[in-house]
């Protein structure tokens, strides 16, 4: 057999089995196709396509998938898109036959006021600019377990730049126009110092702006803005509201109870508390004026005369 035949018999071989496997494959792929709903497609492209994950799928598609298969089992409670807002989801919901229930919109919110005023570095990180990564090796450059490293992975996880680390402070900063409240920055940072909190009644939030659990004096050595858990707030809310409890040196404020009328605000001895709002100007106290006393006419000595 000489070489020609060879390379002929071999692309004869090679084509034969080509050919065999592509039958074996088409009908392998004709057996187990998954048809796919065309509707996922529809609710996919009415979703925004930020793809933040702040609703706990793997994407918007996947959300869209879990959508359709939860209109076909008779709920979608629970499933919801920060970024569409309340507006988009129910005509998602109405596209699929259901009725979704309006959430209260939120917004992230900082919780440290460690400042490069109030809490100055003692230490310096040298190492990757990664949070994850130093609050594993690392208290932090000011020495506040608790505080905020100021590396930026709150910044990296927000689509939307709703999210800054201010140089003057060392602190993120929320963009509250642009935050959609995915939840992602809250997912990245490594020490839970942001929070989503209800934007309150005409944007009126009031919040615990320290996430330490160290003992008061443990707490202001690092930190001159920290709660050191004296109680001065607790005591100061209104009875009937009790919106602020204390746990482990650490005060919290409950937003679903709390009327944001910024008494604690006024009594927190170390300015721990943060509020969106300015809190009124004490009333003067009015200024007493002495009270005249009346003058009593001098009482004249009758004279009598003595009579013969």
């Amino acid at each position: 057999m000489n070489e020609n035949e060879i390379i002929l018999y071999s692309v004869i071989s090679l084509g034969a089995i080509a050919a065999i496997s592509a039958m074996i494959l088409f009908f392998i792929a004709k057996k187990f196709k998954v048809e796919e709903d065309p509707r996922i497609d529809e609710v996919a492209e009415l979703l925004p396509g930020a793809n933040c994950g702040g609703c706990g799928y793997p994407g918007c598609r996947g959300l869209a998938e879990a959508l359709v298969k939860g209109a076909d089992a008779g709920s979608v409670d629970g499933m919801n898109c920060a970024p569409a807002g309340n507006e988009k989801m129910g005509e998602i919901a109405k596209f699929l036959g259901m009725e979704v229930k309006a959430s209260e919109p939120t917004v992230a919110v900082v919780k440290c006021g460690g400042t490069h005023e109030k809490s100055p570095g003692k230490l310096v990180f040298d190492g990757p600019e990664n949070c994850a990564i130093a609050h594993s090796v690392f208290a932090g450059e000011n020495g506040c377990p608790y505080g905020c490293l100021g590396l930026g992975d709150c910044v990296r996880s927000c689509s939307f730049d709703a999210i800054y680390i201010d140089e003057k402070t060392g602190l993120p900063v929320v963009i509250v126009e642009k935050c959609v409240s995915c939840g992602a920055c809250v997912k990245a940072c490594p020490r839970n110092i942001i929070e989503l909190r209800p934007v309150g009644r005409k944007e009126r939030r009031v919040w615990i702006n320290c996430s330490s659990h160290d003992k008061g004096a443990a707490a202001m050595r690092v930190c001159k803005a920290a709660c050191i858990g004296c109680g001065k707030c607790v005591k100061e809310c209104p009875e009937k509201i009790q919106a602020i409890t204390l746990d482990n040196f650490l005060a919290y404020i409950d937003p679903k109870k709390c009327i944001a009328c910024g008494k604690c605000v006024a009594v927190c001895p170390t300015k721990a508390i943060s509020a969106t709002f300015e809190l009124p100007k004490p009333k003067p106290k009015p200024v007493e004026k002495p009270v005249e006393k009346a003058v009593e006419p001098e009482k004249k000595e009758e004279v009598v005369e003595k009579t013969d």
